[in-house]
């Protein structure tokens, strides 16, 4: 139960609450304007605060979030373990909280710094948990287990997505934390619950299979995504290029001296070609010289008389003489040009002759050092080959584990298979056991629709192979109003139900959204039913409303909403805001 909210600033509106129905009314003024509006009065912020004194979180730069408000300590006066306690929260520092009031009775006590208690935000967390739920103070951060913050969310819903639908209070909520948090709420068996949701973990994690990704020497990259056959086959094809590796490493040797002699090779190869062009050189160059020697003849005196005569000319017996001194001279310098390129041819032969000795016996060589390197490999070569060989290892090994989790995967989904329906079974039967408690649950909201549409509503509550599926349905539903209705009878069912055990939250809190569409007949219903259950089951109900939305005239007689109403907030200025300023 909250009996007071209060800040540190004296802008802001103290509200005190009793216990049974209290009403904060956002009222318009006759003085306000066509565009004033109650929207930013602070029924939200109200909210918005509670659930920040209880360990909510709040949004940067928006709501209590805002630059505004950095400094603001809010308090709630609480009762907490049937003791009254103030617990303070700062917007400058949100990872503690100051505690007044006795706390001898607490799971976990605060320490003391500097003559106050302080709690850090978890454990103050935890503390609610445990001394409102029940709730054990080592499962609050246990995996899949119900948390204050959710629970907490049912009873008082946090914002305008909270009102969709009854078993939700925020949009895309996971079906794990829907199911769990309602399951706990209603008395049924939410450790099921959390067990089916560890099965669907282990089921998830057999189906990821592993990308199984190796290089071979060819670059061909080998991905397993198959089946166990596939795998099987895969290996075998793996397993037979392993032999193949194995037996070139087997017969390989490898040559010390590899690289060296591959230098002498290539030195070898050139020393030869330079040989083999000179060669060529010489022979052309003999064969110009022979074809010379073959053409060289000895002219004669008779041969230039002969030409003149044939041209009519008569030669004196002086020149004739002369002739036969040139012919001399001539036939001495043919004679001593035989002599050299006979000299020079032989010389050409001796030249080539010697080439070709030294081009084979170089062939020779570089054919004796080529058959070394074709039988043995060079040291990079075999480090090389043994590397592919050991990939091939590797490769094989991953293999033959992604086999055996394979094996081992299929033998856990059979055991998951199992597991999981004998946990169905458990649960039914855990069903029957607690089917008084499903049955109060139901009767509840029976009852409660009942009194708001004169007809029952149905809230149905079934086990299948996903866990546990809720309903509500109200006759003629459809329209806004009569879903928003289902919601408030849900709601109040849980605060009925809570009221009966020990601990317990014994409250209920609806901003306005909870009234939006709602016929003014049902609205009027349903505040007098709040009136009447929460002054029946002890527990206390503090909803939000604009002064427009009040339906007085659908009232019984005997309720005086004004009573009820322990805070107006207006328009008429920042004044009449609840935090006093504009943020």
């Amino acid at each position: 139960m909250i009996h007071a909210v209060r800040c540190n600033q004296s802008s802001f509106k103290t509200v005190n609450f009793r216990p049974g129905l209290n009403v904060v009314l956002a009222d318009r003024t006759e003085e306000s304007g066509i565009r004033d509006s109650r929207n930013g009065l602070g029924k939200s912020t109200l909210i918005e605060i509670i659930h920040f004194c209880l360990g909510g979180n709040i949004q940067k730069a928006r709501g209590l979030g805002s630059r505004t408000l950095l400094g603001w300590a809010f308090s709630l006066e609480m009762t907490l373990a049937n003791k009254i306690i103030t617990v303070t929260r700062n917007t400058d520092d949100k990872s503690e909280v100051v505690i007044e009031g006795d706390t001898t009775n607490w799971p976990i006590q605060p320490k003391e710094e500097e003559g106050r208690k302080v709690l850090s935000i978890d454990n103050w967390k935890v503390v609610l948990g445990n001394l409102t739920f029940g709730l054990p103070i080592n499962d609050e951060n246990k995996k899949y287990t119900p948390t204050f913050r959710n629970l907490i969310s049912y009873f008082i819903r946090p914002n305008r997505d909270a009102f969709s639908q009854p078993f939700e209070y925020f949009r895309k909520q996971p079906g794990w934390n829907t199911q769990i948090h309602n399951a706990f709420l209603l008395g049924l068996n939410w450790e099921y619950l959390r067990e089916l949701q560890l099965l669907k973990d282990r089921q998830k994690l057999i189906t990821d299979i592993k990308k199984l990704k190796k290089d071979t020497e060819s670059g061909v990259s080998i991905s397993v995504f198959g089946s166990l056959g596939e795998l099987k086959a895969l290996k075998v094809g793996v397993e037979e290029q392993l032999r193949e590796r194995k037996e070139t490493l087997s017969n390989f040797r490898v040559e010390p001296q590899y690289n060296e002699l591959e230098a002498t090779v290539n030195r070898l190869t050139s020393e030869i070609h330079e040989a083999t062009n000179k060669k060529i050189t010489d022979q052309k160059l003999l064969e110009f010289y022979q074809s010379s020697l073959d053409s060289e003849n000895h002219p004669s005196p008779e041969d230039v008389i002969n030409i003149y005569q044939n041209a009519g000319i008569e030669l004196p017996g002086l020149v004739i003489r002369r002739l036969e001194e040139v012919e001399e001279f001539h036939r001495q310098l043919i004679e001593n040009r035989r002599e050299f390129l006979a000299i020079e041819i032989q010389r050409l032969r001796r030249e080539i002759a010697a080439k070709e000795s030294y081009i084979r016996e170089k062939t020779n060589r570089r054919a004796e050092l080529l058959e070394v390197l074709r039988t043995h490999g060079a040291l990079e070569e075999y480090t090389m080959l043994q590397e592919i060989y050991l990939d091939h290892v590797a490769n094989l090994n991953e293999i033959n584990q992604r086999i055996a989790e394979l094996e081992q995967f299929e033998e856990e989904k059979s055991t998951l298979k199992i597991e999981k329906e004998q946990l169905l079974q458990r649960a039914r039967r855990d069903q029957e056991e607690r089917n008084e408690q499903a049955e109060r649950a139901i009767n509840l909201f029976r009852t409660n629709s009942r009194f708001l549409y004169n007809s029952p509503g149905t809230l149905v509550i079934n086990v299948e192979n996903n866990g546990f599926t809720f309903r509500v349905d109200i006759p003629n539903d459809g329209s806004e109003g009569i879903d928003k209705m289902k919601i408030f009878c849900y709601d109040l069912m849980l605060a009925q139900i809570w009221s009966e055990r020990d601990p317990s939250p014994r409250i209920l809190i609806h901003d306005s959204t909870m009234f939006d569409g709602v016929d003014d007949r049902q609205v009027a219903l349903a505040l007098e039913l709040a009136d009447r259950e929460s002054q029946i089951c002890g527990f206390q109900y503090i909803c939000t409303l604009n002064s427009d939305r009040v339906p007085r005239s659908d009232f019984a007689l005997d309720f005086n909403f004004d009573s009820f109403v322990r805070l107006r907030l207006t328009d008429e200025g920042e004044e009449g805001k609840l935090l006093g300023v504009s943020f």
